[in-house]
């Protein structure tokens, strides 16, 4: 029983003590458990819906120093997705992205700020089509803890509004001046790697 009872004892310490360290994830692409999707007005009339099927990153989580926490995402242009290949072709062109040229953009953070339990907002460089801007993404955490395989994972959603006239693309006007905003939505599911 005493065996039994320290144990259990040790058990919770241990627990208590992993919860409270910082962790270091990478964010799970094999398993396709995040998005980096988009929406954008067509002339006022209806929604443009698309995403970035190819990207990678990772993210540190301290959940005793919060305003630790941080993130870099890495995004191949060239995988954007309307769901229209002659679309997407022109997308990838010099008339817009340049993917030829500018075949990555990055988000890579400075500053963590709470806002409260479990969200707060990211601040960070932007980098896309050469250009280099502060963007502060605002998120929340979904859910964390083990799954099925042994592993560990924590989740977040993000949102930030995009200026398509910032990062000088040449025909951005083609789509009506309604279109200069970008609203940009995230789902990053992390796998932990290591706690320090």
């Amino acid at each position: 029983m005493k065996i039994s009872r320290l144990g259990a004892a040790l058990f919770l310490i241990f627990g208590l003590s992993t919860t409270a360290m910082a962790e270091q994830y990478d964010i799970d692409i094999k398993g396709q458990h995040a998005f980096i999707q988009f929406k954008i007005k067509h002339l006022g009339y209806s929604w443009l819906l698309g995403s970035f099927r190819t990207f990678d990153g990772h993210f540190a989580y301290d959940e005793r120093k919060p305003e630790k926490n941080s993130v870099v995402i890495n995004i191949d242009m060239a995988s954007i997705d309307t769901n229209h290949a002659e679309r997407d072709k022109h997308l990838r062109s010099d008339d817009f992205f340049d993917v030829a040229n500018y075949p990555q953009a990055s988000f890579t953070s400075a500053s963590y700020e709470p806002t409260g339990k479990n969200k707060g907002i990211i601040h960070g460089i932007l980098k896309l089509h050469g250009v280099s801007k502060d963007v502060a993404i605002q998120i929340r955490q979904i859910g964390t803890g083990p799954d099925p395989w042994g592993g560990y994972r924590r989740g977040f959603e993000g949102h930030t509004t995009l200026h398509l006239s910032d990062y000088k693309l040449k025909k951005s006007g083609m789509l009506g001046a309604v279109a200069e905003n970008v609203e940009l939505f995230l789902s990053i599911e992390g796998l932990r790697t290591k706690l320090f």
